[in-house]
């Protein structure tokens, strides 16, 4: 019905004058700065087109980052000017956050094809080098697709396509980056991809690659401080100052907050793909092919690698751990979280240390002890949060997709509402839970704290749904 209303009044629009179409037909205006001929066949436009690649994984990042960890139970959003509606998981085609991390995305690949398609055969300095990492970019858009939606067109106005073939056609894009000039986060795009079909054999064979080229990769999206874009999600985390209210769970303290002021030039960068990620892939494989001794070898390089990640200094005073009440939330070392201690840090004490790369609570005492268990499970996907907190998985490990936003299914005669990718998918025992994803109890007095629930047993207790734990 709202299509048909549109479409009437854009008839009785044209109804109304007889050159409206001039007036609105952009197509026909022209800019000599910024035509097609400016950029095809002009020598070394390839790399700078690669250059607006990076940056416009920037502006994915601004978007996804944000949704993506509020959405999750990392993170619990009191009042701040971010999305006011995913700390709970209310999920709408109106909402506007939707609309731009759908177009921002879909940028991205435009890009990428744009790129392999004109820019790059036209350039005379074109190399495989390049076109590889095109390819890489176009991956990177059919990957992030396939997280983030449960389906999405891959073409301007085109049929939706489910994650399951967006991950399908991130392979094939890492495949041929992969065959142009590998790298080691190409192969873990094919793992990540692999892991999220569930596909096993394939995305530990894909995480065994990506190490063998390179044990301790990471690979980043840069943000510029000065000029734009800078890192929307350090501003949450850092640049806030007093508007302290985007505050981690108690038991993730120690690793927040993972972007802080870098340089003027130079915000905080985001690693996206690393090597510690194809650690944690292939110790969840190990645990369910009953292989303890491989998933604790495994785990055990993970803690080795993250020993030698980049740990920050900072003055993280301005930060009172407060929720609208002084006292209210865990802000010293003495506390114990969970019943265990160390989860928190004094930021009123000097300087205080944070992970930038990677950081975990996982000790090697608890590799011996672990079991190929739902425990030893649970304490896989615990790590996993820790590993990648505020780079935007854990909501995809739990199952939660977006949805396509209400302009798209306005304009584009192949949606309809209630058709796949309109409506929001929150698994049952998740949206059972969602009023605890970030509730806690906390005793000032007493120094003890505790989450009401456990999301990574939940996931567990699931494991045997299509929606998470993918291997099981």
């Amino acid at each position: 019905m709202k299509k048909l209303i549109i479409i009437t009044a854009a008839i009785l629009a044209v109804g109304c004058t007889g050159d409206f179409g001039d007036v609105v037909d952009y197509k026909e205006v022209e800019n000599p700065n910024l035509s097609e001929a400016s950029v095809v066949g002009q020598p070394n436009s390839s790399s700078i087109w690669l250059t607006g690649l990076e940056r416009q994984l920037a502006n994915v990042f601004n978007e996804t980052l944000v949704l993506s960890e509020l959405g999750s139970d990392n993170y619990v959003n009191t009042q701040t000017f971010f999305n006011q509606f995913m700390d709970g998981l209310a999920i709408q085609i109106t909402d506007p956050d939707m609309r731009d991390t759908q177009r921002q995305i879909q940028r991205l690949r435009e890009l990428a094809v744009f790129g392999l398609a004109e820019v790059g055969p036209g350039d005379p300095n074109y190399n495989a080098e390049i076109e590889a990492e095109f390819n890489y970019f176009e991956g990177i858009s059919y990957l992030f697709s396939g997280m983030y939606f449960s389906a999405l067109p891959q073409e301007p106005v085109g049929v939706p396509v489910t994650s399951a073939q967006h991950y399908a056609n991130a392979i094939t894009a890492f495949d041929a980056a992969i065959a142009l000039a590998p790298k080691a986060e190409y192969h873990l795009g094919k793992a990540r991809a692999n892991y999220y079909l569930g596909n096993k054999a394939e995305a530990a064979s894909a995480a065994t690659m990506a190490l063998s080229l390179d044990s301790d990769f990471d690979r980043v999206a840069m943000f510029d401080e000065s000029n734009g874009p800078s890192n929307t999600f350090e501003d949450a985390l850092y640049e806030r100052a007093t508007f302290d209210d985007l505050q981690p769970l108690p038991s993730l303290d120690f690793l927040d907050p993972k972007y802080s002021f870098f340089t003027p030039e130079e915000d905080a960068p985001v690693h996206y793909l690393k090597a510690e990620e194809a650690y944690l892939i292939l110790a969840e494989a190990n645990l369910s092919d009953d292989d303890i001794d491989s998933a604790r070898a495994n785990l055990t390089a993970l803690l080795d690698l993250i020993a030698n990640r980049e740990v920050r200094t900072i003055d993280d005073s301005i930060e009172d751990r407060t929720q609208v009440e002084a006292g209210s939330r865990p802000d010293n070392a003495d506390v114990v979280v969970n019943g265990r201690s160390g989860l928190v840090l004094d930021r009123q004490l000097g300087e205080v240390e944070v992970p930038s790369v990677s950081g975990t609570s996982l000790t090697a005492d608890d590799i011996a002890a672990m079991q190929d268990d739902d425990a030893g499970l649970s304490l896989l996907y615990r790590t996993r949060q820790e590993v990648f907190i505020a780079e935007g998985l854990r909501m995809v490990d739990m199952g939660v997709k977006l949805v396509i936003d209400e302009n798209e299914i306005l304009i584009n005669e192949n949606i309809n509402e209630g058709d796949l990718g309109t409506t929001p998918v929150v698994p049952s025992f998740i949206s059972a839970v969602v009023a605890d994803l970030d509730a806690i109890t906390y005793d000032a007095a007493t120094g003890v704290a505790t989450t009401v629930i456990d999301l990574n047993d939940i996931l567990v207790a699931n494991k045997t749904s299509d929606q998470v734990v993918p291997f099981e």
